[in-house]
């Protein structure tokens, strides 16, 4: 009876050492997933994802095939984020992408020190306390910065070179992304102090807000219009287009996106590039790399985008030297 228990218990553990090889590999082969964590809605960020999906490809994965990729979309309220990014620290992901927006970030950051966290953000990551520094970022956190408030002070002075007689400018910018909307006062102010000009702050979190901006914007009598870099506002880009024209008002924003819908000036970096870096850096922290040791990538590439048909529309004659300088010029 003894040597029959323990012929089972040795079969037992036979069985047992067995299978946990098994178990193991099936652990290790599992397929990663990312969650991609967004401001805006899938019909507006189209772009952004495709350009992600390319970023992570030059690194060997492929949505579907070798990795899965778990969406949350906030439909323009940052207010959701930190519901959005539990759900997805509960999913247990591999990586959590916030490409666009600091209080997305600030949300998964608050959420895990553990998972990886590759972000794209417009103001500089060491000030937003995101990474300890650019060339070390130390932590779960790294990714790209795309200069949005940076450039503030550029696109207004193309703006001026527009409209060398604006007296008046209004600043349309997102309370819910305030670190973005106060950076880009800021820098407004400074420059717009340099330039002579007179500063309206406008506020806007959602469509009807937007709407609501122009009529204040008519009423004060403003000149032109500089629109803060902001997930939102992206993803309302052809309203904001729209709205600038119909009102006869000069806008500058800043992506090329803007003035591919319409709009009449960007200047800015090439966001599709930044988010193809952000799949890039994914894939990398998917095959074993430390977000701590990966540098914040900052690009040294910018575009000046001009819409030749809007200005007509505006009744603008755009000068032959701002035309020279523009990198895509739409007819």
């Amino acid at each position: 009876m003894a040597s029959h228990i323990g012929r089972r218990k040795f079969l037992a553990a036979l069985g047992g050492a067995a299978a946990w090889p098994l178990a193991a590999h099936a652990q290790k082969t599992a397929m990663p997933v990312i969650g991609f964590l967004h401001a805006a809605s899938p019909e507006t960020a189209a772009d952004r994802v495709a350009a992600f999906r390319q970023g992570l490809k030059e690194t060997g994965y492929v949505e579907g095939q070798n990795v899965a990729i778990e969406y949350r979309w906030a439909e323009g309220r940052y207010d959701r984020f930190p519901e959005l990014v539990a759900e997805l620290v509960r999913r247990q992901v591999s990586v959590i992408v916030t490409p666009g927006s600091p209080v997305a970030t600030n949300a998964a950051k608050a959420a895990t020190s553990v998972i990886p966290i590759v972000f794209a953000v417009g103001g500089d990551p060491v000030n937003l306390g995101l990474v300890a520094s650019l060339a070390r970022p130390g932590g779960n956190v790294t990714g790209v910065n795309f200069f949005v408030t940076e450039l503030v002070a550029k696109r207004l002075g193309l703006l001026r070179e527009l409209l060398p007689t604006a007296a008046r400018i209004a600043v349309l910018v997102n309370p819910t992304n305030p670190t973005t909307a106060e950076a880009t006062v800021k820098d407004v102010q400074s420059a717009a102090e340099g330039l002579g000009l007179k500063v309206h702050i406008l506020k806007a979190r959602t469509i009807g807000e937007i709407d609501a901006a122009f009529a204040n914007l008519v009423r004060e009598r403003a000149d032109a219009l500089l629109v803060a870099g902001d997930g939102f506002f992206n993803s309302r880009r052809v309203q904001l287009a729209m709205l600038a024209v119909r009102h006869s008002v000069p806008a500058t924003f800043g992506a090329r996106e803007y003035a591919e819908a319409g709009g009449l000036m960007s200047y800015g970096t090439d966001f599709a590039e930044t988010v193809r870096q952000v799949g890039i850096y994914v894939g990398r922290i998917l095959k074993g790399a430390k977000p701590a040791n990966l540098p914040v990538v900052q690009p040294t590439k910018f575009e000046f985008v001009i819409n030749l048909q809007a200005a007509r529309m505006l009744g603008l004659d755009v000068p032959p030297t701002l035309i020279a300088r523009a990198d895509k010029v739409i007819e």
